[in-house]
């Protein structure tokens, strides 16, 4: 009997590449404080820990360099960035805007499936919001925020976007977070959704404004040292939205 196609094709199983995880994982342990501000990469224990050789440790640093994350040093390995607040100070306004221009766009063009698509992943995040499980909160909330990006459909403008994403997760990641402030990103949040549902471009841009103008830190102690270090106690609220 003759073999089907399907018998004799092989269909290789897609997996990300070895690489690319790493990135993920070093990512992760610097958004969490694992690896702080200033301190070079441990490339021997990063190694270990994870069971790989330096080769694809370090083109995972290249790819975290160029997301803003790491300092490639020649012949001397890699630095954590130091994000200072300065530096928050200067990307949160340019990010509210990218972020205003991204939801007029959407508003525009996204259908009402990718509307659904958002408001599950909102009412997913609300449930994080009640058990205080910010990790898996700001998860959802990058998702929320690229599903609208996708909508808008301007490549340009999600290459740019794109360019601040990694830092200003670092940011908000490290920032001393109240309760209070996380419950108004909450309906923040619910506000972006119904202007969103309601396909009201101008209001949609009209909250991203508001948010990337009034959720940097707006205050710090003289002398604090930047976010990624391990002091922080200058840093009073980052937006979560």
């Amino acid at each position: 009997m003759a073999k089907s196609a399907s018998d004799t094709v092989a269909q290789p199983i897609r997996r990300p590449s070895l690489h690319q995880e790493v990135v993920g994982r070093v990512r992760e342990m610097i958004f969490a404080g694992e690896l702080a501000g200033g301190e070079r990469v441990p490339e021997k224990m990063l190694c270990q820990r994870f069971a790989i050789s330096r080769t694809p440790l370090r083109e995972a640093l290249k790819v975290l360099a160029s997301e803003g994350l790491v300092e490639l040093l020649p012949n001397r390995g890699a630095r954590i960035v130091r994000l200072t607040a300065e530096a928050v100070d200067e990307m949160f306004p340019v990010m509210g805007a990218l972020e205003s221009l991204a939801g007029e766009l959407a508003c525009a063009r996204i259908t009402d499936v990718g509307i659904d698509e958002i408001r599950a992943l909102h009412y997913q995040m609300a449930i994080h919001h009640k058990r205080s499980e910010l990790r898996e909160y700001f998860a959802l909330n990058q998702r929320i925020h690229g599903k609208i990006l996708e909508a808008a459909g301007n490549p340009t403008l999600g290459g740019i976007y794109g360019a601040l994403t990694a830092r200003i997760r670092m940011a908000r990641y490290r920032a001393n977070l109240s309760r209070e402030r996380w419950n108004r990103a909450m309906a923040e949040h619910e506000e972006i959704l119904d202007a969103l549902a309601g396909r009201d471009g101008a209001r949609l841009a009209k909250e991203h404004l508001r948010n990337g103008e009034g959720g940097h830190p707006p205050g710090r102690r003289r002398g604090t040292p930047g976010i990624g270090g391990r002091r922080r106690q200058g840093i009073i609220s980052l937006s979560l939205v």
